[in-house]
């Protein structure tokens, strides 16, 4: 049991650990993605505007505006063709799409791509170390140009259009000088058409401003967040946590899960031990509930076996007991015959009497194939009617004095049944010789068909059974002194053959009294056809 529940918890140990790696592994992915997400949102909307204000240029305007746009940057900038960038089809569909791509060249280098001419399959290629204070200052001076090339009122609606087809991924804001959140020093750099950088309100991010020149508007950007990783030492301590809670929790459940096979455990000790009476503790509905009253249906049915066969153990000595005497005394008789119509009459008694041992050892060892557990059972239609025929055959002559009658009431539906022939012929013979044996001159049997269930019935006109023994007619080795007594011979293990013949074809026998012949009537049913 121990080393059972210690390769759980050690399985259940190898499982935590490789969450936690594979939960590291995630957090490095995901870092990486919205690393590349961040980055694509702060390049876009620069690139995208110097790319779409580069499409209706010619080549010479279009290397003046790089010139210029590179020293406001920082880094270079170039023209490529499409072709020669050797894009995947991917990456490539996303560029045609307006998409601005951004990918990375090394630990701290990434390389922007945003499509200029789609005709030409003109690239605009820039490599970037990371996003600097000079980008910014680059961005509002490409969206400062863009401005001023509108009316003062237009403005707002421009900034407003630029945001919604650039795709910046930052606020952008245009506040009158005398509203703007600045101070003195800073409104005058702003006259002097400088760029003002300061920290958001919150005082982890930056803002950054510059005036709209000819204009009292003032342009601002932000607040720029910076893109901060999950932390790696709080993750694992947090994971940690979470799976060392978890590992309690399991612990906990496993735990009573461990204490309910204990207790399992113990009944199944008290029983190897020769206590036959102990059960396992029953606790909900689940697999261990379900193995648990498994087990105890299981002990229940060893119990009952223990105990048939100690009844029989005794019944058979008690049954052996009297043929061997008899046999003892024949053939001491042997020795004393006078004559040999003495010695023959001692040998066939002795003959009888081996008969009868060889009937009751038959009678044991077919009880006991059916009762200690499921038979081999070769089920096939067998016809009812011809095995009934052949069991009033082979009784008649047995006993002369009682006429044995069959009358088939289904009209012919009962004729072919799923059974075992075997089987269900020694069921038929037992009922009809126990009738025949009690019977004072005329045993009926007869056959029907109810509620897809076939049932034969045999009545006899002897004395019937007591109601109050009905119940325990079918035990083994059971024979009842006074209507039917010993006298009438058998050794009580017949009816008991045809019930467990009946259980194991799923059928029934009962016994009641006859109405017609006003003696017993054994009824014996199982289906017509089984699945």
């Amino acid at each position: 049991m121990n080393s059972i529940f210690i390769r759980i918890y050690g399985g259940m140990l190898l499982v935590l650990i490789a969450v936690s790696c594979l939960a590291l592994i995630s957090i490095r992915l995901v870092n990486d993605v919205r690393a590349e997400d961040y980055r694509e949102r702060m390049a876009t909307g620069t690139f995208r505007l110097m790319a779409d204000n580069l499409e209706p240029m010619d080549t010479a305007e279009r290397q003046k505006a790089l010139a210029v746009w590179s020293r406001l940057i920082g880094v270079p900038l170039e023209l490529n063709s499409l072709d020669d960038l050797g894009m995947e089809a991917s990456n490539w569909s996303r560029l045609i799409r307006g998409r601005v791509l951004v990918r990375a060249r090394g630990a701290d280098e990434v390389r922007v791509f945003s499509l200029v001419d789609l005709s030409d399959e003109v690239v605009l290629t820039a490599d970037i170390q990371r996003i600097s204070e000079q980008l910014g200052r680059a961005t509002l001076f490409l969206i400062a140009d863009e401005l001023v090339r509108h009316a003062d009122t237009e403005l707002p609606r421009r900034l407003s259009e630029l945001r919604r087809d650039k795709g910046f991924g930052y606020p952008l804001r245009l506040t009158r000088l005398a509203e703007a959140d600045l101070d003195a020093d800073q409104r005058r750099r702003l006259d002097e058409f400088d760029t003002v950088l300061s920290l958001g309100p919150e005082g982890n991010s930056v803002m950054m401003y510059m005036k709209i020149p000819d204009t009292e508007w003032v342009l601002s950007m932000g607040p720029v967040y910076q893109m901060q990783d999950y932390p790696t030492e709080m993750l694992l301590i947090t994971g940690l946590l979470a799976l060392s809670f978890s590992g309690l929790l399991i612990y906990l459940l496993v735990r009573q899960l461990e204490q309910r096979l204990m207790n399992l455990e113990s009944a199944a000790l008290h029983i190897t031990r020769g206590n036959l009476d102990a059960r396992a503790e029953v606790i909900g509905n689940d697999s261990v509930g379900s193995l648990a009253r498994a087990f105890n249906d299981m002990a229940r049915h060893l119990q009952r076996l223990m105990n048939i066969q100690q009844e029989m153990i005794g019944a058979i000595s008690h049954e052996l007991r009297t043929p061997v005497a008899r046999l003892r005394f024949g053939l001491e008789m042997v020795e004393t015959a006078g004559s040999e119509e003495a010695l023959k009459r001692y040998l066939d008694s002795m003959d009888g009497d081996l008969t009868e041992l060889d009937k009751l050892v038959d009678e044991i060892l077919t009880y006991a194939r059916l009762e200690q557990g499921a038979p081999a059972l070769v089920l096939e239609p067998v016809d009812v009617s011809a095995v009934i025929e052949q069991v009033i055959a082979e009784l008649s002559p047995i006993n002369p004095q009682v006429q044995i009658e069959y009358s088939d009431r289904s009209r012919g539906r009962a004729g072919w049944v799923d059974a075992e022939k075997r089987y269900l012929h020694r069921a038929i013979t037992n009922l009809v010789s126990n009738a025949a044996r009690h019977a004072g001159s005329r045993v009926q049997v007869s056959t029907r068909v109810i509620g897809g269930r076939c049932r034969v019935t045999v009545e006899d006109d002897g004395p019937g059974i007591p109601e109050r023994y009905r119940e325990h007619i079918f035990t083994p080795f059971l024979r009842l002194d006074d209507s039917r007594t010993r006298a009438s011979g058998g050794y009580g293990l017949g009816l008991s053959i045809v019930r467990r013949v009946a259980y194991w074809h799923r059928g029934q026998v009962a016994v009641e009294g006859s109405e017609g012949l006003g003696g017993a009537a054994f009824i014996i049913e199982w289906p017509l056809r089984r699945q």
